[in-house]
């Protein structure tokens, strides 16, 4: 699926969470809510079913909507769906997130022939405190 620079829009990049993404990811209820070349910012809806002691997101979470969010700020590089598998994600969890959304922002760092590096930065959507801090891997197939 190609996406050319003057189609891709907030809606496309919507529509490819829920034509790319497997069921339980789609579950995670993400919204994209900006992007920009090499950047695309995300909400991850507070939610129960998501929660754990305390009404903290649990890390499974926050991982799976930052290696989301990432696949999709490679593909507003390149601009087109190209297969990818993620080679390497490191995360650091910063401070407990309960009682608001998730602002998920990824950013490609550096994007060569054949891998893609990335950093996410998981921050409460209310207070903007940084939660989680991610860095990743991505080979291009």
């Amino acid at each position: 699926m190609n996406l050319p620079d003057d189609t891709l829009t907030v809606e496309t990049l919507q529509a490819c969470l829920s034509d790319w993404f497997a069921p339980w990811v789609q579950a995670l209820g993400l919204r994209v809510e900006g992007f920009q070349t090499d950047e695309v910012v995300l909400r991850l809806p507070q939610n129960d079913q998501l929660a754990r002691i305390g009404g903290m997101v649990c890390g499974q979470a926050m991982m799976a909507a930052a290696d989301t969010a990432m696949v999709l700020a490679i593909v507003t590089r390149l601009g087109t769906r190209r297969p990818m598998t993620t080679v390497q994600q490191n995360s650091s969890f910063l401070k407990p997130l309960s009682g608001q959304d998730a602002r998920v922002t990824a950013r490609v760092v550096r994007a060569g022939k054949n891998l893609v590096f990335g950093e996410i930065d998981i921050a409460g959507a209310d207070d903007g405190k940084s939660v989680c801090r991610v860095s990743t891997t991505y080979a291009l197939l």
